[in-house]
C-alpha cells in the first residue's frame, strides 16, 4: 500500500496540476467531516483527459459527493457545454453547488437533488438530449439500473465510465453477501450481455487502494 501511495503521489507531482478550484473542493469535504470518497486527482485528470478526448459537449454525473469530479469534468467541456451531475444527499448538493460557485464553473455545471434512478427516468420521460460521456459514480447495488437508464440518455460514441468495480479484489468472491460486491458483479455482467455497448475493466491501485474502473462506448 505503501509503494501503490508513493507511486500516486510522484504522478500527482509531476502530472496533475491541481488548481485552487479542487483544493477549495477537498477542504470543503473535510471541513464538513465527511469521509474521503473522491475519485484522486490522477482518477479526476483521467476522466478529464476521457472528455476531452471524446471532446464532450454535454456530460451525466451519477453520485456528485462533494463535487471534486464535477469540477475536473465541468474543466473539460467548452464555455457551451454542461455537466449534469445528480446526487441523493442534500448536504453534499450544497457543499458542492458551493464548490462550483467559488471555482466560477456553476455555468457548465447543473447538480441536481433526488433519487437518480428516480431522476434518470425523469430525463428520459422528458426526451433530454443524448449525453456524450456518462460517470457512474453511486450507490453499487443501482448499478445495472443506472446503466440501463443511461443507455436511453446515450447515443451511439457515447463513453460510459463506472467506478469502483473492483471492490479490493472481492468482486470475483463466491462467498461475499456484500451488496456493493454483488450489485457491480451483476453490472458487470449484464454489460457482457448487451449488444449495444463495447466495454473493458481495469484493475487499478493508489492512493485509494485496490480497485478498478469500467470503460464502454455505445455502438
Amino acid at each position: 500500500m505503501d509503494k501503490w501511495a508513493n507511486n500516486d503521489q510522484f504522478i500527482v507531482e509531476n502530472l496533475i496540476k491541481e488548481d485552487a478550484s479542487l483544493r477549495s473542493a477537498l477542504e470543503i469535504r473535510i471541513d464538513n467531516e465527511l469521509p474521503e470518497m473522491e475519485v484522486s486527482p490522477a482518477q479526476g485528470k483521467f476522466l478529464y483527459l476521457i472528455a476531452r478526448i471524446r471532446n464532450a459537449q454535454r456530460i451525466l454525473e451519477i453520485g456528485t459527493f462533494c463535487g471534486y469530479s464535477t469540477i475536473w469534468l465541468a474543466k473539460a467541456v467548452p464555455d457551451d457545454g454542461i455537466v449534469i451531475s445528480l446526487e441523493h444527499n442534500e448536504s453534499c448538493v450544497e457543499i458542492a453547488r458551493r464548490s462550483l460557485e467559488r471555482s466560477g464553473l456553476s455555468c457548465k455545471a447543473k447538480v441536481i437533488h433526488g433519487d437518480a434512478i428516480e431522476l434518470l427516468r425523469s430525463l428520459v420521460e422528458e426526451n433530454c438530449e443524448p449525453f456524450d460521456m456518462i460517470f457512474i459514480d453511486a450507490d453499487k447495488p443501482n448499478y445495472s439500473k443506472y446503466l440501463e437508464l443511461s443507455l436511453k440518455l446515450s447515443k451511439p460514441g457515447t463513453v460510459i465510465y463506472g467506478d469502483n468495480v473492483i471492490r479490493d479484489g472481492e468482486l470475483c468472491n463466491p462467498a461475499t453477501s456484500d451488496p456493493k460486491v454483488e450489485g457491480v458483479r451483476t453490472f458487470i455482467e449484464n454489460m457482457g450481455e448487451l449488444g449495444k455497448i463495447e466495454s473493458t475493466a481495469i484493475q487499478t491501485v493508489g492512493v485509494k487502494g485496490y480497485d478498478g474502473f469500467t470503460l464502454s462506448v455505445v455502438l
